[in-house]
């Protein structure tokens, strides 16, 4: 399914177009024998490896447009014994900015701790390389894990694994999927307060802040945006008094979990974390699923988890409170509205009749404030 700037459907697909082995969304697409040559030149002293080859580079397709991510699988001879492992490269976007802030180092810490705590599924980090002049950008090695991912482009609700499964093995994905987004909260906020903004501001003023100022970047003076500001200043009047603490993985949704006969074997893309708060999250799955149903147009598919039932299962799990969800919901349909934004940007692309008011993010948020 082809996505138009008004589908209610994952954010992070419009300008797409599906081909029969899928769709490569990566920002850059760049020369794979070059990479494979300069990779391999980089890696060997660090795996310590003699007779070093590099095999089967390839980009995801159906996800990952965000950053150009790389998988590959290296072969060599170390003190003699023939090894072989995964791995996967991710490189710094620099011109192609779906996020605004530069988190690339943050992302890497943040798995490497995630990695060694071990509470949360997430593929291990292994090298960062911060001189740009290796791939044109900084970039991280982890390593390569095997799974599923239920991909955006086409949508996972209407093909692929996801769609042909049983509903107990949709149930059963779906009740881990919320346990591997719970998990994140398993994680203390004071073993990641390098996530904390400048003189360590508060978790939650911050995430608050990076969004206000996101929809300034996007609202400009030759491409008003009058609806959302009032729709900020809804959420601003409404902020509500419960806002437990807790690690935000920034981009919670089925579509960035790694996973292995229904369960979750990773997380991935940690590109926008914070300390904003628990609820974040789980407001911003909630959008996501409520988009992907809303654009199958006929409700969710049999044994996933309804809206109702993911927050008691996530509540039961984490023990917090989802008291107010529902403006974490509408702060995230928000978010959600302000990528899309500039993603049309990016793309030099406008919503049909200019109508930026008329998509599904904002309407959806203004629904939930009961503006």
């Amino acid at each position: 399914m082809s996505e138009t700037p008004h589908s209610p459907g994952d954010v992070m697909s419009v300008g797409m177009a599906s081909d029969a082995r899928g769709t490569i969304v990566t920002p850059d697409v760049r020369d794979l024998v070059q990479v494979e040559q300069v990779l391999t030149q980089w890696l060997a002293p660090r795996l310590h490896a003699r007779d070093l080859r590099l095999t089967d580079l390839t980009y995801p397709r159906g996800s990952g447009q965000s950053h150009e991510t790389i998988m590959f699988d290296a072969h060599w001879r170390e003190g003699g014994v023939k090894r072989a492992e995964g791995f996967v490269v991710r490189i710094k976007p620099s011109h192609f900015t779906v996020f605004y802030d530069d988190m690339f180092i943050e992302e890497y810490e943040l798995m490497r701790i995630l990695g060694e705590r071990g509470t949360v599924p997430i593929a291990m980090v292994r090298w960062l390389e911060q001189d740009p002049a290796v791939l044109g950008s900084p970039f991280f090695v982890m390593e390569r894990l095997h799974g599923h991912v239920a991909v955006s482009i086409p949508s996972y609700l209407e093909s692929g694994w996801v769609a042909e499964a049983s509903s107990a093995e949709r149930a059963r994905l779906w009740e881990n999927c919320v346990r591997a987004l719970a998990s994140i909260q398993t994680m203390r906020v004071r073993d990641v307060e390098f996530l904390l903004g400048p003189a360590g501001s508060a978790g939650f003023a911050r995430e608050w802040d990076r969004w206000e100022r996101y929809l300034n970047r996007v609202d400009r003076a030759d491409r008003p945006l009058p609806e959302y500001r009032d729709l900020l200043e809804h959420l601003r009047a409404t902020i509500p008094s419960h806002q437990p603490e807790g690690i935000v993985w920034g981009d919670a949704r089925i579509g960035n979990m790694l996973v292995d006969d229904f369960e979750v074997v990773a997380l991935m893309d940690w590109e926008q974390p914070s300390l904003g708060g628990a609820l974040h999250d789980l407001g911003w799955w909630l959008i996501s699923e409520r988009g992907k149903v809303a654009a199958r147009k006929g409700g969710p598919l049999p044994g996933m988890l309804g809206h109702d039932e993911t927050i008691q299962l996530w509540r039961e799990i984490t023990g917090i409170s989802t008291e107010a969800i529902e403006w974490y919901e509408a702060f995230a349909a928000f978010k959600m509205g302000c990528v899309l934004v500039n993603l049309l940007d990016l793309r030099d692309r406008r919503p049909p009749g200019d109508d930026y008011a008329g998509m599904f993010h904002v309407r959806t948020a203004r629904e939930l404030l009961g503006m």
